[in-house]
């Protein structure tokens, strides 16, 4: 299947061709022409495997074929996504492909001064990429209105809820037209009872997408175990890392303090390396991860909450430093390998009490 079976517009077609691909994934090929019919999705897809184009590819033609006058503060897509990371790569992916359309998009979310994003939506959007919290801010100083909104997409639903965004959500939903009124797309990694509640408040009548088993690794990715002592880990990791000249290495902790701390003793270990939280600023962040995927940085050390949205390239390494305490994290960790058809490894380093 090429995407010029999918009945998407010309220069859609060319931005994806001035991206090197031919053939859309398999999330891609199922979701595209559903969303192109108007239909409400539930899509599942392990991460790494395009479902951001998935999305972002069909609404963009959605609007090109239904061109409105463009009004200010008033949205006609909403995607919500749990971080600033994956809403920064969401929006990345609609300028991408959008380059060759009239299209105005905007992105907002926390940890950033709140003036620049109050402007941009003066301006008028008509996507608008928001983390909940953010967005709640700009409703309630009516800088943004969701009276309008066509088409809702909810990307990484199953971290929405894990970090408690569940209370917001509901909250911007009462600002949306009723479901029937609306386009409502929900994508998860991962499907569980609340997200399977929380899509039947959201979507009328869907269409059930999955291209894997539920809670799937990629099986592209190698996955290691090394057993090893609790306090011979960092040891471990380094021998690793120098004796395998691995050169782009995403390591996950569970806390802000140990990434912090294992990022300064790889560092006394003679290994370039950061560290990537949330309570880093954004340009901290940014900085961090643009210096990783650069090679100026080795090392990148990784809470949950902040590894996700990143969206790396054929990232060779993932190591999981602590194992995670759920099975859909570890799912969503080694997700940053093996993507769009690379090859990856991912090791864990366990310890008898993480047996």
């Amino acid at each position: 299947m090429s995407f010029e079976s999918l009945g998407l517009s010309a220069e859609l077609l060319r931005a994806i061709s001035e991206q090197g691909y031919t053939e859309p994934t398999p999330i891609q090929s199922k979701a595209i022409p559903l969303v192109l019919q108007g239909k409400d999705i539930m899509a599942g897809a392990q991460t790494g495997t395009g479902k951001t184009a998935g999305f972002t590819l069909p609404i963009l033609h959605l609007l090109s074929d239904r061109p409105v006058e463009r009004r200010p503060r008033q949205v006609r897509v909403l995607v919500l996504a749990p971080t600033r990371e994956l809403a920064a790569q969401v929006a990345e992916s609609v300028e991408t492909y959008g380059r060759h359309l009239p299209h105005r998009a905007a992105v907002v979310f926390g940890g950033v001064n709140i003036n620049p994003q109050i402007s941009r939506l003066r301006g008028g959007v008509e996507i608008l990429i928001a983390t909940p919290g953010r967005l709640l801010d700009h409703v309630q100083r009516k800088t943004v209105d969701l009276s309008q909104v066509e088409m809702l997409v909810l990307d990484e639903a199953d971290r929405m809820l894990d970090m408690g965004f569940i209370h917001d959500i509901r909250r911007i939903m009462k600002c949306l037209p009723d479901k029937n009124q609306r386009q409502s797309l929900l994508f998860s990694a991962t499907f569980s009872n609340e997200i399977q509640q929380l899509a039947n408040q959201l979507l009328n009548r869907p269409e059930l997408v999955e291209v894997a088993r539920r809670n799937a690794t990629v099986e592209l990715i190698e996955q290691v175990v090394h057993p090893v002592d609790k306090n011979r880990k960092r040891e471990l990791l380094s021998h690793l890392v120098g004796a395998g000249y691995w050169q782009q290495v995403l390591v996950f902790m569970r806390t802000k303090h140990g990434a912090n701390r294992l990022a300064r003793q790889l560092e006394t270990d003679g290994l370039s390396a950061t560290a990537i939280h949330g309570n880093k600023t954004q340009a901290a962040r940014t900085r961090a991860l643009a210096d990783f995927k650069q090679g100026r940085v080795r090392v990148l050390v990784a809470t949950d909450i902040a590894a996700r949205g990143l969206d790396i390239d054929q990232l060779p390494h993932v190591v999981n430093y602590e194992l995670p305490n759920v099975p859909e994290d570890y799912v969503h960790r080694i997700g940053r390998t093996g993507r769009a058809g690379h090859e990856g490894t991912a090791v864990s380093l366990v310890s008898p009490a993480e047996r």
